[in-house]
């Protein structure tokens, strides 16, 4: 997904990235109680090691590219690099190797920050790698009533009925 292709409805989308903004809000608040106690060398480097990994060989891919077609290993790189679960596996082993420190902060406020304010989740293969308005998602929005900031009643006879319900 990302922010001009969430297929969820906006608003959905909107509260799916309110809650990263919980996330975020938290880290933040943290980071800012411990500043003096952050080892800022190892937090930059925790910070900035996701994107230069994950986001930025296919940013650069993507923008030489004259079809906007690239590689699935870019896809797969940033998916990797942004996935909540690297990154606990990535912290887990910090805290193994080196001990528990504040500098780790930077990667849920990357990852909650990524998500909550610039609506970046996880890429899908079958969309540009940067954001691009897709048609079929104006048709989808169409398809089921979304006029804006309301949704239209559906009519009853287009309403599904789950299969093995009493009709």
């Amino acid at each position: 997904m990302d922010q001009k292709n969430p297929f969820e409805t906006p608003t959905t989308f909107r509260l799916h990235r309110a809650e990263y903004l919980v996330g975020f809000a938290v880290s933040t608040v943290l980071i800012v109680m411990h500043w003096s106690d952050i080892r800022w060398w190892p937090a930059v480097a925790l910070f900035l090691y996701i994107d230069l990994i994950g986001y930025i060989p296919g940013a650069i891919a993507f923008h030489r590219s004259k079809t906007k077609q690239i590689s699935k290993v870019y896809y797969v790189l940033y998916n990797i690099m942004h996935s909540l679960v690297t990154q606990a596996v990535v912290v887990g082993l910090w805290m193994w190797l080196i001990g528990p420190e504040w500098a780790l902060l930077m990667i849920p406020f990357h990852l909650f920050g990524d998500r909550a304010l610039f609506g970046n989740f996880l890429k899908p293969f079958a969309l540009p790698f940067e954001p691009v308005a897709h048609p079929m998602y104006q048709q989808l929005l169409s398809a089921i009533g979304w006029t804006g900031r309301t949704r239209q009643s559906t009519p009853p006879e287009v309403v599904a009925v789950p299969s093995g319900a009493a009709r």
